[in-house]
């Protein structure tokens, strides 16, 4: 049977998700599933990656640009991105700075100051044609360099500020999303391959891949964001908007030994979630 505990170990975690899709960002208690909290996205704007800040704001990208608001919804700054571009992440750096990566021709990475305004830029060729095609969530190591998922390569890049590829690994699928794990192991999503990987970024080798087959009873989709819990366990989102398949689960936990620990059913007003962020209220 499938419990239903929090892998934070404490009654008080919530989940902040969005999806492709569903124009929502929204925070969900995690032991009821219920939504406690919601915010309207436009028609236009698709948001694939949400987090609380350490100010206890909430920033998301949304496609067209990225915005900061607050609890009571009112927008603290709203950043858009150009004509023909498409911006899919926005992330808070440790300096306190904001971190925003822009799918284009060619793409870039901004940092923003506290206040949302432009202070450092970098522009970058993935060789990616299709803009839509490039990357998602990007991210930025304590190193200066970025961890780029190339989607429309199944690979993961590491970029330097001078535009140096330094490391790459191949990952399969179309990978989505990078978390850097406490061992230096890459965590990756890999969207329409149904799995996600560890990859060894010494070794380039990939050294655990967790997929539809060591599941029971359950089928990953195109697998989005992923948090990797203290405990060992793996959130997974698990995005439906690429399959026919809309019976799936909207969110998986799975433990170290494969074994699914906990999900989301689907719910009547969530249509799907590609982006997830864990933290206790």
């Amino acid at each position: 049977m499938i419990s239903t505990y929090c892998s934070c170990n404490n009654s008080r975690e919530k989940l902040l998700v969005s999806g492709c899709g569903w124009k929502q960002v929204a925070i969900l208690d995690k032991k009821t599933g219920e939504i406690e909290w919601s915010h309207p996205l436009a028609a236009h704007e698709d948001c694939n990656d949400v987090e609380i800040t350490k100010e206890g704001n909430i920033l998301y990208a949304y496609t067209s640009g990225a915005r900061l608001i607050n609890r009571e919804q009112q927008t603290l700054w709203d950043f858009k991105a150009r004509k023909g571009e498409e911006l899919f992440t926005a992330t808070q750096l440790p300096s306190g700075r904001y971190m925003l990566a822009i799918c284009g021709t060619p793409s870039r990475i901004i940092e923003l100051d506290p206040q949302g305004q432009p202070v450092e830029e970098i522009e970058f060729d993935t060789s990616i044609t299709g803009v839509h095609d490039q990357f998602r969530q990007i991210v930025k190591t304590p190193q200066n360099t970025y961890l780029i998922p190339l989607m429309g390569k199944g690979e993961v890049v590491e970029m330097n500020k001078e535009k140096e590829i330094v490391n790459r690994a191949e990952c399969g699928g179309n990978p989505f999303a990078i978390q850097i794990l406490k061992n230096g192991n890459w965590l990756v999503s890999c969207g329409d391959a149904h799995n996600f990987v560890e990859i060894d970024p010494d070794s380039k080798q990939i050294v655990r891949k967790v997929g539809s087959d060591d599941q029971q009873n359950i089928s990953l989709l195109f697998v989005a964001e992923l948090v990797r819990y203290k405990n060992g366990n793996t959130l997974i989102s698990n995005w439906n908007g690429h399959s026919k398949d809309k019976s799936q689960p909207l969110l998986v936990e799975v433990d170290s030994d494969n074994r699914v620990v906990w999900t989301l059913p689907l719910h009547p007003d969530i249509v799907n979630i590609s982006a997830v962020y864990s933290f206790k209220e």
